[in-house]
């Protein structure tokens, strides 16, 4: 779960290398994306020790279907324009820069080390993508518009993050993984927070889309996947 999220988030904003609407965005939309492709390294290579045998960071990453990806459907959401774009990466890095802050305690040290070391980066992510909630939120009226419009359609995949699976709850229980009722009332606070700054009204849509963590995806998977893994799957095994 931890390095799909990752991953399919830095996919995401992959997409967006040479497209920012301006060159200082555009480089740091490419290098939180390079930060996350940075932590999937740290999360796949790890369970590929733990499986075992002939896995490798590769297979995990590239030669899953589609039901054994484990990400919420928050983060395979499109990019729509820049405000969705940025409107996805706040919502996700409150939320990401929580959990780590509960990680970095794991009991699993090896889950407690790569935390430690990619809070670092997501302080930078969740103070960039506040930042442009507000400038964009508080910004020309055309520019709120489609901040509202972002905050208000992603809003109900964000149900996802905290939405405990019987997994989560088990490795909670056993002081490795986070309680993620705590973080989203820690979440709900500094996402209203901002949004109020930003002069964005917080969504009181009670509905939430969920299923993502257990493999029951959006269609944008599909398509993510299949850009994702065509180089394995074409020439299987290959090296660089």
């Amino acid at each position: 779960m931890l390095g799909d999220n990752s991953m399919i988030l830095g996919h995401r904003l992959s997409e967006l290398c040479g497209h920012g609407p301006s060159l200082e965005t555009d480089i740091a939309l490419t290098n939180i994306s390079l930060d996350l492709f940075g932590q999937v390294r740290h999360y796949f290579q790890y369970a590929a020790k733990i499986k075992g045998a002939e896995t490798t960071e590769d297979n995990i990453a590239f030669l899953r279907l589609p039901n054994e990806y484990k990400n919420t459907l928050l983060v395979e959401q499109p990019n729509t324009d820049l405000a969705y774009v940025i409107a996805r990466q706040f919502f996700y890095d409150v939320y990401h820069l929580l959990l780590l802050d509960q990680l970095i305690n794991s009991t699993d040290k090896q889950i407690a080390a790569i935390a430690t070391k990619s809070i670092k980066e997501v302080k930078y992510h969740t103070r960039f993508s506040s930042q442009w909630v507000k400038r964009l939120g508080d910004g020309t009226a055309e520019s709120h518009e489609k901040m509202q419009t972002a905050i208000d359609y992603l809003y109900p995949y964000t149900a996802d993050l905290f939405k405990e699976t019987p997994l989560e709850v088990s490795l909670k229980e056993a002081g490795i993984g986070a309680d993620l009722t705590k973080i989203k009332e820690s979440w709900l606070t500094q996402v209203k927070s901002v949004l109020e700054e930003a002069t964005i009204t917080f969504p009181e849509n009670p509905y939430g889309h969920v299923g993502g963590k257990e493999g029951v995806h959006s269609e944008h998977l599909g398509y993510i996947l299949s850009d994702l893994q065509y180089m394995q799957r074409a020439y299987p095994n290959m090296t660089w």
